[in-house]
């Protein structure tokens, strides 16, 4: 059975709700940029409300050292997604300053974009995600999907994300084998704004595929 991550919760009811739910991994967002933003102190309270029912993960784009090490002295999660341009020296080098794992997460558009992760020994598992637009903002939570056939060789695990939705998230796992599904946009009624009923829905299209 794969496992599902709910990235960009903002609020202790849809952070409920996915944990009800069955959610795995849990994620919040420190990027200003991002609808989904959330302040230090405020994930901090968010976290506490989690109680070891799923993982806590911290998505970060290019962060600094500073806020980092806050983040790791007060939200405690249990992992880093480094969600920008990090090279993996800095992966390595972000476990060595907070002492919490950290995985990247790659953009994606083609086999040689994959390849990449061979570059990325460290990460205990590979983020695929779509590659956003030329004039893109953010750089994941866009709603895009790509062409999942290019991860047929893809190690094992990875976690897929990129334009999943309650309703594409099963075919998704059928084409990929995907161990992880990772979803913020499709389960929103508007950006950063989280759906409790499409979190439910995805939740359950996870657990019953296949």
């Amino acid at each position: 059975m794969s496992l599902v991550k709910i990235c960009g919760l903002s609020t202790p009811e849809t952070l409920d709700c996915a944990l009800d739910a069955g959610a795995d991994f849990v994620g919040f967002v420190f990027f200003p940029k991002s609808p989904r933003n959330v302040l230090v102190r405020q994930a901090t309270g968010l976290a506490a409300r989690v109680e070891n029912r799923a993982r806590t993960v911290a998505l970060v784009v290019d962060a600094d050292d500073r806020l980092l090490g806050e983040i790791a002295e007060t939200v405690k999660p249990d992992l880093f997604q480094l969600h920008g341009a990090e090279t993996p020296e800095r992966l390595t080098r972000v476990k060595s300053v907070t002492g919490i794992p950290a995985y990247k997460a790659l953009r994606v558009r083609t086999t040689a974009d994959v390849a990449k992760a061979a570059g990325f020994a460290a990460s205990p598992f590979i983020l695929y995600d779509a590659m956003p637009p030329q004039d893109a903002v953010l750089p994941g939570g866009n709603g895009l999907t790509f062409d999942w056939t290019i991860l047929e060789q893809a190690a094992r695990p990875f976690m897929l994300a990129g334009g999943l939705t309650p309703d594409n998230v099963a075919e998704a796992i059928r084409v990929t084998g995907a161990a992880m599904l990772d979803v913020s946009s499709g389960v929103e009624s508007s950006p950063g704004i989280k759906d409790e009923a499409r979190i439910r829905k995805f939740i359950e299209a996870v657990k019953t595929a296949g």
